[in-house]
């Protein structure tokens, strides 16, 4: 029977995170108790932590504990308010999320390499958004208002993010996957979100190696430290969720799989 660990990425301790069965990782400048695994030692990027997020634990855990483990285990990442689970399931309370969170590996995976998120649509923007965060879009094209082909990835993350950044990001990739991937963000309104994804050893490899590269590169273009405020601190891990849709569909047999946000205020 396969097997599955998941390891769930956190910048707080949280005492409900520990009642489920997960393998906690945190990051960030908090204190961690042992329950916790550490992205302190061995080869690591904890000093960029604050722009890349959940990617300090990935580079982690790519370069000091992958290699340790089965081929074919099946691994898996969360964050602290995002959960896989076995099912489509509404959830409302933390008592459901210990019930339909995911344990096992369902049959349905069988004949698939990896596990992505359910996706989100970014199509149809708030008008008044559309014109205060999107304006030279606009300018460059004012049809975006009413064809909705056009209210694309692209257009979602220069809202959000900054004009023109994800261009440029993408100009940092190899030439091969430079077309296909500025091909893919201006023909999709979706994408799998949260960096959230499930697969195995040899393809997890594959996928940290391309990241990875591709991040570091872009550093050269936006540094660290003059990328500030909410749109833009944690750049590094809003381009991972972009090019991870991009990626796995690329490179592998992939399945969208269910998932939920759940936050339990009450006890952090």
């Amino acid at each position: 029977m396969d097997k599955i660990e998941i390891y769930c990425v956190t910048n707080v301790k949280l005492k409900h995170l520990e009642q489920l069965n997960l393998n906690l990782a945190g990051v960030g400048n908090k204190k961690f108790d042992k329950k916790y695994i550490s992205s302190l030692g061995g080869k690591n990027i904890q000093s960029k932590e604050r722009n890349y997020s959940e990617l300090t634990f990935h580079y982690w855990f790519w370069k000091n504990e992958l290699k340790k483990l089965d081929k074919n285990l099946w691994i898996g990442f969360c964050q602290k308010r995002r959960f896989w689970l076995q099912s489509k399931k509404k959830i409302t309370s933390f008592q459901q999320l210990k019930k339909n969170i995911l344990k096992k590996p369902p049959r349905k995976w069988t004949n698939y390499e990896s596990i992505i998120c359910k996706p989100i649509k970014v199509d149809n923007p708030k008008k008044m958004k559309l014109f205060k965060r999107g304006y030279k879009n606009l300018l460059k094209d004012p049809s975006i208002i009413y064809d909705k082909k056009k209210q694309n990835i692209k257009l979602h993350f220069d809202m959000h993010h900054g004009y023109g950044i994800l261009d440029k990001a993408i100009d940092h990739l190899k030439k091969s996957e430079r077309i296909l991937f500025r091909k893919f963000v201006n023909q999709n309104n979706s994408f799998n979100p949260h960096i959230m994804f499930i697969s195995k050893k040899k393809i997890i490899n594959k996928w940290f190696k391309s990241l990875f590269s591709w991040l570091f590169s872009c550093e050269k273009e936006f540094g660290l430290k003059n990328l500030k405020g909410y749109d833009q601190q944690r750049l590094y891990a809003y381009l991972a969720e972009r090019y991870l849709s991009f990626w796995f569909k690329k490179n592998t047999k992939y399945l969208e799989w269910h998932w939920t946000f759940f936050e339990n205020k009450s006890n952090s």
